[in-house]
């Protein structure tokens, strides 16, 4: 009995960390010519409410663009580069049971399986950040490509770190987008 409640326990445990992936998606205007910009600049957005995420974000996405052969220019930039980061948190709710060869009372299948049994339920509020990337073309004062990433953020700066490196180079992979490719 004891060893069936550490196996429920163990797998609520590892299917509430498996949960909640990062997910990174991008977008871009099909008429932009990518091909003639080379020159960005910072317009401001939300940024991150914590000074040292809001510092790791603009350098991670400096770093992609600069990968991109894009350069940070001061006056006259072919694109406006706007991000914005938001926190929120997501409820989970889990339960295991535990007694029975059913974890108790169910209906439906011929009502009572076996046993006592006893459920536990916990609510668990996990934290989640957004970054929104976005670009404008200066000239034509329209929007030419968004970058979306969402996932968990841990209360170690080391991992949401790495998360941030992950999600940008999801985000960069494509960039600049070539037209009719996906």
């Amino acid at each position: 009995m004891r060893n069936r409640f550490y196996v429920a326990l163990l797998m609520t445990c590892l299917i509430s960390a498996t949960g909640y992936a990062q997910k990174v998606t991008t977008d871009y205007d099909k008429q932009a010519n990518f091909s003639s910009y080379k020159t960005y600049t910072w317009a401001e957005g939300t940024p991150a409410k914590n000074p040292l995420s809001h510092q790791r974000i603009l350098a991670g996405i400096e770093a992609q663009l600069a990968a991109k052969g894009w350069q940070k220019v001061d006056t006259d930039p072919d694109v406006v580069v706007i991000y914005s980061a938001a926190t929120s948190t997501k409820t989970q709710i889990n339960t295991f049971e535990t007694g029975g060869p059913w974890g108790g009372y169910r209906w439906g299948w011929g009502g009572y399986r076996g046993g006592m049994g006893t459920s536990t339920t916990t609510v668990q509020e996990i934290p989640v950040g957004e970054l929104v990337v976005d670009m404008a073309d200066v000239r034509n004062k329209s929007f030419i490509w968004r970058g979306t990433a969402r996932d968990t953020l841990s209360d170690k700066p080391e991992k949401n770190q790495k998360k941030l490196d992950k999600a940008l180079a999801k985000m960069f992979k494509s960039f600049p987008p070539v037209p009719g490719k996906k």
